[in-house]
């Protein structure tokens, strides 16, 4: 799987990078047919502390997912993200199967 990790208006760190492939990597485990991963990563313009905002989309064959999460940390929104991406394909192995 190619994994594509964009940060818009700033730089990620190298151990933000390592984390992020890593944490999709483990998404092939519950689908092997992931074709690429784009993450983006942003900042958003609230007063809130809650302003880190991970955006995921799988490739796959037949449609993509997706998943947007925004929390304190970049880690913890890439965390969550992957977590509703694994929850997603769970659920499109599980109709693959039915057919």
């Amino acid at each position: 799987m190619n994994i594509r990790i964009q940060s818009v208006h700033f730089d990620a760190a190298q151990h933000l990078e390592d984390f992020i492939n890593q944490k999709v990597s483990k998404l092939e485990v519950f689908y092997d047919g992931i074709i690429k991963a784009e993450v983006i990563l942003k900042l958003d313009k609230s007063d809130t502390l809650e302003n880190k905002v991970a955006e995921i989309e799988l490739d796959i064959p037949g449609n993509n997912l997706f998943a947007k999460k925004q929390t304190k940390a970049f880690e913890e929104s890439v965390d969550m993200a992957c977590e509703a991406l694994r929850k997603q394909l769970v659920k499109r192995k599980e109709k693959i199967k039915a057919k």
